[in-house]
């Protein structure tokens, strides 16, 4: 597909260029020309003057964690808010270029054959937009105040309202008389449209939430699609007033989305409710991560399945670009938190959910290895995939050999490392746990060994009744179900550990996270969840997922797939074939269902927030300067 591309030489250094765009602004006449002033400057961007930043904004009185920047550019002061957000809070839609530097978007008066290009600037971890004149064109005043970025937009009027049936799914119009921002809320069976508008009393009363049908009014749709007439079964959605807000609540039949765009000449913001409003889209949002989104139609059986996926593709051979395991803490293995949140604590660029945990206790349970130290073991011999800041990447079922020798000569096997899993046996705890360990179970029995050598040992009663230090110079051995005599690890005991992974190219690798099961293995699909040991419940499953994979030119796939067009989530054996039709080589199921979400610019891409579960640990994607 050739990518739309907006030539550099639309813009100098030091020369203001004013582009001429067909916009709708108050109630200007059809077609009247507005002249857009874009003064921007392609200079790199540690040639400009940044004055300040800050991850709040306040629209309209309501506050939003958006990341923005203000810079002095010439004589001028330039305000950006980073692309995602500006895409969630204002309702620009991004349209897709394969110039980072250059981000056309479609709103109101422009469209997809006459975009609106507004400049676009990397500075770590965000991309921005610069809306200097964007906000000026909405007639919007903005002010920074310490760390917040405040902006309000005159309050559009909401003058008609209509709905209508069309053979994908049905419509919402509603005619402003003026250009205006919205945000959207999705979740399973409802959708919510908050627009910067006022619905007359007799709207809000005509389609409040009680009220029963209404008839449709035929109305000449012209690009709207087809006229309708005939009354829907019931009312499609509800309004409601919060003041400077206006919500458009809409009933969501089973697995479909909101496409919400809007148009011009009159002004109007459109609502498609359809089970197939994925917007084809490739971004080339900086040099070595594109974004793409697009449905996926594979062979199911006799039958063909279409499923809306989004995914990062990374070359992280590139020397700017690095991947690494992320967790919610810092400072140890407990806790969970919103992926968004974990990769702004990270400053990552971009992320996708990682590995299994279990959620009453927050603890993980599979492979995490980061800069080359074990966070947490495999369990179960389940696929991972491992790599190195070199761009080598392997995938595998793997599994940690662990074993210490005593000075007599006894060889004691640990089950896992820094794991929540729990099983009868020997497992090892160190200060990547933590600062300490409290007991999974009951009756285990805790050995402290620093230098090499046991200190002492002690039986601890019921779990989670008492914490145990982890040392420093050395690690912490749990005895769980007795199954190895505490005598052999008497204090005083010296030990020798040796550590080793199953494949031992694994042992190379500086990074490694592990889920499963494995989807694809030297371009064929290989899924085999009795042999991860999966259950059958996990096997059947349909769901949200995410995964891995590689492609033949060595890029690394950060993948999300949601519900198919017209049903459910898909089944592993449907993600391999996805990732197989994406051009995947290797590939590696991750967490799924709740827990699937992929980042990019500080936001969630694949989903709203609100359906978005917390989660333990990730793979984050990091962009030097």
């Amino acid at each position: 597909m050739k990518l739309p591309r907006y030539p550099l030489s639309l813009f100098s250094i030091s020369l203001t260029t004013t582009l001429c765009v067909y916009l709708a602004i108050g109630n200007p006449q059809p077609q009247e020309a507005v002249n857009l002033n874009l003064s921007a400057t392609i200079a790199p961007v540690e040639a400009s003057n940044s004055i300040q930043q800050g991850q709040a904004i306040i629209l309209n009185g309501k506050t939003y964690k958006i990341p923005w920047t203000q810079w002095q550019q010439g004589d001028k002061t330039r305000i950006g808010i980073s692309d995602i957000g500006a895409m969630n809070l204002l309702g620009l839609e991004l349209l897709s270029t394969d110039d980072p530097s250059l981000q056309p978007v479609r709103w109101f008066g422009t469209n997809s054959n006459q975009p609106l290009p507004i400049l676009a600037r990397f500075i770590a971890p965000y991309r921005y937009l610069d809306i200097t004149e964007l906000i000026q064109l909405a007639g919007g005043q903005l002010q920074v105040n310490n760390n917040t970025l405040e902006l309000n937009f005159p309050i559009a009027q909401i003058n008609n309202i209509r709905q209508g049936n069309q053979t994908w799914g049905k419509r919402i119009v509603l005619e402003v008389d003026r250009p205006t921002v919205w945000q959207i809320s999705q979740a399973k069976g409802h959708g919510v449209v908050m627009i910067s508008g006022k619905a007359s009393a007799t709207k809000l009363s005509n389609y409040g939430a009680s009220s029963s049908p209404k008839p449709l009014v035929n109305t000449d749709e012209d690009d709207l699609g087809s006229p309708v007439s005939q009354t829907p079964e019931s009312s499609l959605f509800s309004l409601e007033d919060t003041g400077n807000l206006t919500k458009v609540h809409v009933d969501l039949p089973t697995a479909h989305g909101l496409n919400v765009f809007s148009l011009s000449n009159p002004n109007r913001i459109v609502i498609d409710v359809r089970a197939d409003g994925m917007v084809p889209k490739e971004i080339v949002w900086t040099p070595g991560i594109i974004w793409r989104q697009q449905l996926v139609t594979i062979n199911n059986g006799r039958k063909k399945t279409t499923f809306p996926v989004n995914w990062l593709e990374i070359d992280q051979r590139s020397p700017r670009i690095s991947l690494k395991p992320i967790t919610t803490n810092f400072n140890g293995q407990k806790g969970t938190a919103p992926l968004v949140t974990t990769a702004q604590k990270w400053r990552a660029a971009a992320a996708i959910n990682g590995g299994f945990f279990n959620r009453n206790n927050q603890l993980p349970l599979g492979a995490i290895r980061q800069d080359n130290n074990w966070l947490s073991s495999p369990i179960l011999g389940r696929g991972a995939i491992g790599w190195d800041d070199k761009g080598q990447v392997y995938l595998n079922r793997l599994a940690l050999r662990e074993t210490i020798t005593t000075a007599t000569g006894n060889n004691i096997p640990i089950a896992f490392l820094n794991s929540g899993y729990i099983k009868a046996g020997v497992s090892r705890y160190t200060s990547e746990w933590g600062q300490s360990y409290t007991p999974l179970s009951d009756n285990e029995i805790i050995i402290v060994v620093e230098n090499n050598q046991v200190i002492y040992q002690q039986q601890a009663r019921k779990a989670k009744s008492q914490s145990y230090p982890i040392p420093k110079n050395g690690y912490l051995l749990t005895i769980r179900k007795n199954a190895v005599a505490s005598s052999l690890l008497s204090p005083g005991t010296n030990l020798t550990l040796q550590s080793n992974t199953i494949p031992t190219e694994f042992n190379q690798l500086s990074h490694i996270l592990g889920a499963g099961p494995l989807l694809i293995s030297n371009r064929r699909i290989i899924v085999n969840a009795v042999s991860e040991q999966f259950s059958k419940g996990f096997q059947k499953q349909k769901a949200s997922r995410s995964a891995i994979g590689v492609t033949k030119r060595g890029t690394i796939m950060l993948v999300a797939v949601h519900t198919r067009v017209g049903g459910s989530g898909a089944s592993l054996d449907e993600m391999a074939q996805i990732m197989q039709s994406l051009g995947a080589t290797d590939a590696l199921n991750l967490d799924g269902g709740s827990s699937t979400g992929l980042v990019l610019g500080g936001q969630l891409i694949d989903r709203s927030p609100v359906t978005a579960a917390r989660v333990h640990n990730g793979i984050g994607v990091f962009v030097n300067p």
